[in-house]
């Protein structure tokens, strides 16, 4: 639904999410995660309390947030594979964007998540909602990426910190770091000691840095994601083919999992999945490592996609996004490829989040030039 209301005394037009678009942007976001971002069951969950309890959540476009305005993300850390089995009272984000805000000293105009993935996509549904701000229709990736520096907000020069880290037992660590490759280093620790999980409050910006440095309309995006697979459903279509359609992404393989190895080390989900081709893909074999999310797919020992662009495992049957954490022996899956925001395709970009920086000795080639047979 839409609505105007006054803000500042500028008319601004704002979107609220109900109950079917909260289902919908949590599935899509989940395509956009990766496989990683966090299973968004949790904040879906969040989110849906909220509107029962008479809480409304709003969704405005980042071009309407005021210039000066504070506007701080809010999202989950730690390694999926311990989010799903450490479940959160719910609080705990919360409280790391009270202390953030109270340590400021200013009125949150609104929040947002940091990136496009999972659970970090409906987390901030829920604080909103609870604090009476609207969330805006943007992130600081595009999709998801394991580390806090690695957002569109630290390309444009913005701080991480100070931040706030929350868990369940009511403690609260702020942070302030010498830069943004420290405040991952240090959150990461700490996150380790809360347990594998933290919640937290970063990258408080003006309405004008959000402008510059996020990626706009993801939110809508993943609704728009969500709508397509539940509506192939319906209209008993490919659900693939739809999310290739609203994405504009490339289908790279086919295949059952034949092998699977995962571990948590350094408050990550590491790990490989192995893939045997089926139907016009049979006699091939593709690889996708992952660090949280999935970083490189290799096919028969040649990449064929990398990050920064979304490499995803989608359920054959049902389209439904497949995480890291849910990658398991004789799942049968569609890989696709989708190309990421063009602030990722920069020298600072690649420098970033790009192959060379989780140790691939390769030059990234855009998935679109791999599927027309660049090498």
């Amino acid at each position: 639904m839409l609505y105007l209301v006054t803000f500042n005394r500028e008319v601004v037009e704002i979107k609220t999410l109900d109950e079917q678009a909260i289902e919908d942007l949590a599935l899509g976001a989940t395509v956009l995660g990766t496989g990683g971002g966090g299973d968004p069951y949790i904040g879906k969950l969040m989110a849906l309390s909220a509107l029962k309890e008479g809480y409304e959540i709003t969704l405005l476009d980042p071009r309407e947030i005021p210039d000066d305005a504070l506007v701080i993300p809010s999202a989950g850390m730690g390694a999926p594979t311990v989010i799903v089995e450490k479940i959160p009272r719910g609080t705990e984000v919360m409280n790391a964007f009270k202390v953030l805000s109270d340590y400021l000293g200013r009125e949150v105009y609104a929040t947002l998540p940091i990136e496009a993935g999972g659970l970090n996509s409906t987390i901030p549904l829920a604080v909103g909602a609870r604090t009476g701000i609207p969330v805006v229709d943007a992130d600081g990736m595009g999709r998801a990426f394991p580390e806090l520096q690695m957002t569109t907000f630290h390309l444009y020069g913005v701080p991480a910190t100070p931040m706030a880290l929350a868990d369940e037992r009511d403690n609260v660590v702020l942070l302030r770091a010498a830069n943004n490759y420290w405040a991952e280093w240090l959150a990461r620790t700490i996150t380790i000691k809360f347990g594998g999980t933290a919640w937290i409050a970063l990258y408080a910006m003006t309405g004008k840095q959000l402008k510059e440095a996020a990626i706009p309309g993801t939110l809508t995006l993943a609704q728009k994601l969500g709508e397509a697979i539940r509506e192939s459903k319906e209209t008993k279509e490919d659900p693939v083919d739809a999310i290739l359609d609203v994405s504009g992404g490339f289908r790279i393989f086919e295949g059952k999992i034949i092998d699977v190895s995962r571990r948590t080390t350094g408050g990550f989900a590491r790990g490989e999945a192995v893939f045997e081709g089926l139907d016009e893909y049979k006699g091939h074999t593709l690889k996708i490592q992952f660090q949280n999310e999935n970083l490189v797919a290799i096919l028969d020992g040649r990449i064929v996609a990398s990050v920064p662009d979304l490499i995803t495992v989608l359920d054959l049957t049902t389209g439904r996004p497949i995480t890291t954490e849910s990658l398991r022996y004789g799942y049968r899956g569609v890989v696709i490829g989708i190309p990421c925001s063009e602030k990722w395709r920069t020298a600072k970009g690649l420098e970033v989040a790009g192959p060379r920086y989780f140790g691939y000795d390769i030059d990234y080639i855009p998935i679109e030039k791999r599927m027309e047979g660049g090498k």
